[in-house]
């Protein structure tokens, strides 16, 4: 990947009859993501060894790329200190090529919905950290998607039940900050629940933040965070969004509150830091951007709602300022986790769908250009990190039969950006800092 710091040569100065702009935007692209990749973060941030053990835990997206980064560190620091430990990542997300873990077992679990080997890894984990004592270190590796990949469910739910509500929930089109109380009230490991298994043990969790607002205890549902949520609120989300609530996690759900709680003595010694976030890309991309001579307005890192609407707001947006008197290129980024409400049984993500109804509002607008990817490289379920277009493509959608209506309609704008071979195909970047959007707009020739 380029340099987070400029765009490489080749991208060359961006001008209003530039015929590079998709180019150009792929280049931004992975100048955001190597931002935020765990081997620039964390060099330089390992502590001293303590007098007992370090026990390295983690989970999510992220969380194997942050274990070989860290135990690189570890032997070219502290080479006869001990290290050992687990971490859970996506089936395909292990480590790169010649970044192996020796003394960190990577394993890996299903994402977005949890299996039986998030559940198997999860258990291990909490074993792992339970006979520690107060000279021993937990150093947790927390990254998005880490809620699916080590799932434990609370006593007297099954994990059949807690896919089932997780379906639910990721179809209804709940924001992940709800989406993420419901699954740390339905766990055994969520919530601060690891932390409090490995105290006396001191507990410090780096974080990789893939949430709107970076708070800790959010991102993977906060295993190691003291939770200020209550399983009230919880049952709350599900009767509101009409979820099917099996009799055992209502049961539980209406129980006392096991949480473990910020006041705890075992958190008193704990320390968290968050690494990279949403805003740290866009900063990356903002400064290569503006290095080029291109005039950067940053929307938000934080943006939630409908993927689609957002996606049509933006689209105004663009037009509005596409008539004002400018010499040079428009850039708008934004970051955060849209939601998509699932009405057909098409194909998608939250990526592709904000894309089209970017598309359906700009309608082929002059000079005007626009990608949107996960960071993590896979959009939804699918394979693609997102796509792209520009305005050429309004009048190829239109040759080709395809309309935008019509594809929203049916949740299929993966369909419909494979038709103009428009996806945006990476493979697992092994971070995630969720979503990563750009529009170009470029001056108006007179």
């Amino acid at each position: 990947m380029p340099s987070p710091q400029t765009l490489s040569p080749a991208a060359g100065p961006l001008s209003p009859s530039s015929d590079d702009a998709a180019g150009w935007l792929r280049r931004l692209a992975d100048i955001a993501v190597a931002a935020v990749h765990p081997r620039s973060l964390l060099p330089g941030r390992l502590p001293e060894p303590p007098a007992g053990r370090t026990l390295v835990v983690g989970a999510g997206k992220a969380a194997a790329a942050m274990a070989a980064s860290l135990e690189q560190a570890w032997q070219a620091n502290h080479p006869e200190a001990p290290l050992a430990g687990l971490v859970v990542t996506r089936y395909g997300h292990g480590p790169e090529q010649g970044a192996a873990c020796q003394r960190i077992e990577v394993l890996e679990a299903s994402h977005p919905m949890p299996d039986g080997l998030s559940e198997r890894a999860a258990r291990r984990m909490l074993e792992a950290v339970s006979d520690l004592g107060e000279n021993d270190r937990v150093i947790a590796l927390v990254s998005g998607g880490g809620s699916a990949l080590m799932s434990l469910p609370a006593p007297g739910i099954t994990l059949a039940e807690k896919q089932a509500i997780n379906r639910a929930l990721l179809r209804c089109g709940a924001p992940i900050r709800e989406i993420n109380t419901v699954r740390r009230h339905l766990s055994a490991i969520k919530g601060g629940r690891l932390a409090a298994a490995a105290h006396p043990a001191a507990v410090l969790t780096w974080v990789i933040s893939d949430v709107p607002g970076d708070d800790p205890a959010l991102v993977a549902s906060g295993p190691t965070r003291p939770d200020a949520s209550t399983p009230s609120d919880a049952l709350a989300i599900l009767e509101r969004y009409g979820i099917e609530i099996p009799a055992g996690v209502r049961g539980h759900l209406a129980g006392a509150d096991d949480a473990p709680h910020a006041t705890d003595a075992g958190f008193a010694r704990d320390e968290v830091a968050v690494l990279a976030r949403a805003g740290d890309a866009l900063a990356a991309a903002r400064a290569a951007a503006e290095a080029e001579g291109v005039e950067v307005r940053l929307l938000g890192d934080d943006l939630e709602g409908e993927a689609r609407e957002l996606g049509r707001a933006q689209g105004r947006l663009a037009l509005s300022l596409r008539d004002a008197p400018r010499g040079r290129p428009l850039l708008l980024l934004s970051g955060g986790e849209t939601s998509v409400t699932v009405h057909g049984d098409g194909r998608g993500g939250r990526n592709v769908e904000y894309l089209l109804g970017l598309f359906e509002a700009l309608r082929g607008a002059d000079g005007i250009h626009a990608l949107a990817i996960d960071t993590d490289g896979i959009d939804g379920s699918e394979d693609n990190a997102g796509a792209l277009f520009g305005p050429d493509d309004w009048t190829r959608a239109g040759r080709l039969g395809l309309d935008p209506v019509d594809y929203l309609s049916r949740n299929d704008a993966y369909t419909f950006f494979e038709a103009l071979d428009r996806l945006i195909v990476t493979g697992p970047t092994r971070t995630n800092v969720n979503d990563f959007r750009a529009i170009l707009v470029l001056p108006r020739t007179p």
